[in-house]
């Protein structure tokens, strides 16, 4: 028997199919829904997955203000924030977060499970989250995706 060894598969940036997914957030707990967002944002659902490519897919969110928190985050789970300006830190609690920019809790919940690099960021720009069921996306064919 000879011993021939194969070559690792690597996939290539060019060569990566990209899939389009809606996923509904009605009543799905943020964090679970944000760990499976941020495993399709990544491509680990491929046999192609590759950690130093992006092989993920993009992802659709509507419905982001019908999004639940479990036990007391929503009064509790604050979101800070500073400007550029001295004695500038700003923060919200969940609640009112979700009363301004209901998108910005998943998207903040997303962007912290993906990698800190020029990789992450780029995966990240894959992600679009909608209040309500509308979205400007309907061009793409996005598949409906049941987590």
């Amino acid at each position: 028997m000879s011993s021939v060894m194969k070559e690792t598969f690597f996939a290539k940036k060019e060569s990566v199919d990209r899939k389009w997914f809606v996923v509904d957030a009605t009543d799905r707990p943020v964090g679970k829904l944000a760990a499976e967002i941020a495993r399709i944002l990544r491509g680990k659902h491929k046999p192609v997955y590759t950690p130093h490519v992006d092989t993920g897919d993009f992802v659709v969110v509507i419905n982001a203000e019908k999004i639940v928190f479990t036990g007391n985050k929503w009064d509790q789970k604050l979101y800070r924030w500073r400007t550029t300006r001295p004695g500038s830190m700003k923060e919200r609690t969940a609640r009112q977060m979700l009363d301004k920019h209901p998108e910005h809790i998943l998207e903040h919940a997303v962007k912290g499970m993906l990698p800190k690099n020029r990789l992450g960021r780029q995966m990240y720009k894959k992600l679009k989250v909608y209040v309500g069921d509308q979205h400007p996306h309907e061009a793409q064919k996005p598949e409906a995706l049941n987590l």
